[in-house]
């Protein structure tokens, strides 16, 4: 059994990592963190866990930690991340980062959309954890920086048309929607019922995000050049999921069959990309609890462009699932193991 520690574990991402992990048959939950709930029965905080985890929350104390796991996930907020983890590393353990402190390949582009950041050396040893792109890398890997949930839906969407070249890369827009859970646990005002119901409105507009440097980072390694995207995130009022809408002009001629071929055959054998059809597209009902990124597309004619929507659960593919799939590279178990579960529906 591989001893594994969640850390930061009061938020969205950290019980739906306990969720996913109680069903993995590999592993056993040794240490659960909460600087908030230490003390406290982790099945108090979160109810859906009584008679599955009787654990109680324990203060982050990273010695301690590390003598009880041989893998840590930190699910923390930036900054609080990083000044544990080269602590976990220097122990000789493995780590699993699923903030945006390991995620950037350069200490100035994160210092530009962050702040500076403590320990710039370890960049050059984190793997950045989607594992369609990276999966070789994943396996070798000390430190993984879990990608962010915006950009999973972005770079699985754009991946085959960068890597095949059929796309003007000067002209891509993401349009994007996300759950509320996507904005965290903590009490923010513009997240209360009365703020988010029945309403429906862009933020972070302009370029202004901090998912774009990451977006952008993983979509130029893709196409061999330099990318610069339009990025608009938007807030929906459900609890979870994430639905991105992709414009690019093609470079030359295709059809919405021939695209649609192209992405089956690109992304065959992948376990958790589905393509749909021609004339199909994702919903994020369908995705929902599950590891699935659902892609469909259409070519539109009239102006020469492609548009491509990608839905993913924004807690699973885009958090917690991805971080247990790249757990399961990182050991040679299979890659699908402890996230077979179909998405919930309705």
């Amino acid at each position: 059994m591989l001893n594994v520690a969640v850390v930061g574990a009061s938020g969205y991402t950290g019980v739906e990592l306990l969720r996913l992990l109680h069903c993995h048959p590999e592993v056993a939950v040794t240490c659960i963190t909460s600087e908030q709930s230490a003390g406290r029965p982790v099945a108090d905080v979160f109810p859906t866990l009584r008679g599955r985890y009787a654990q109680v929350l324990e203060n982050l104390e990273p010695v301690r930690v590390a003598e009880k796991a041989d893998l840590i996930f930190t699910a923390l907020p930036h900054k609080a991340a990083m000044e544990v983890v080269p602590t976990f590393l220097k122990l000789g353990r493995r780590v699993i980062d699923l903030s945006a402190d390991y995620r950037f390949n350069d200490a100035a582009v994160y210092e530009q959309w962050y702040e500076p950041h403590m320990n710039p050396e370890n960049l050059n040893e984190a793997v950045y954890g989607l594992p369609e792109v990276r999966r070789e890398k994943i396996g070798d890997a000390q430190l993984v920086g879990n990608p962010g949930c915006y950009p999973t839906s972005v770079i699985l969407g754009l991946m085959p048309l960068l890597k095949k070249g059929l796309i003007d890369t000067t002209t891509i827009i993401a349009d994007s929607k996300s759950g509320v859970s996507g904005a965290g646990r903590g009490a923010k005002v513009e997240n209360l019922y009365c703020e988010v119901n029945d309403g429906f409105k862009a933020y972070g507009i302009g370029g202004v995000h901090r998912h774009i440097p990451e977006i952008e980072q993983e979509l130029s390694f893709l196409a061999g050049e330099r990318i610069t995207i339009t990025f608009t995130p938007h807030l929906v009022p459900m609890d979870r999921g994430i639905l991105s809408t992709i414009y690019a002009r093609l470079s030359g001629s295709a059809t919405t069959a021939d695209l649609a071929k192209i992405y089956a055959d690109f992304y065959d054998g992948e376990p958790f990309v589905r393509v749909l059809s021609a004339g199909n597209v994702p919903s994020t009902s369908h995705v929902r609890g599950s590891n699935f990124c659902d892609i469909g597309l259409a070519v539109d004619s009239r102006t020469g462009r492609v548009v491509v929507v990608s839905a993913i659960d924004n807690l699973v593919k885009g958090a917690a699932g991805q971080a247990v799939q790249n757990m399961n590279i990182m050991y040679d178990f299979p890659e699908a193991l402890g996230l077979e579960g179909l998405p919930l529906f309705p």
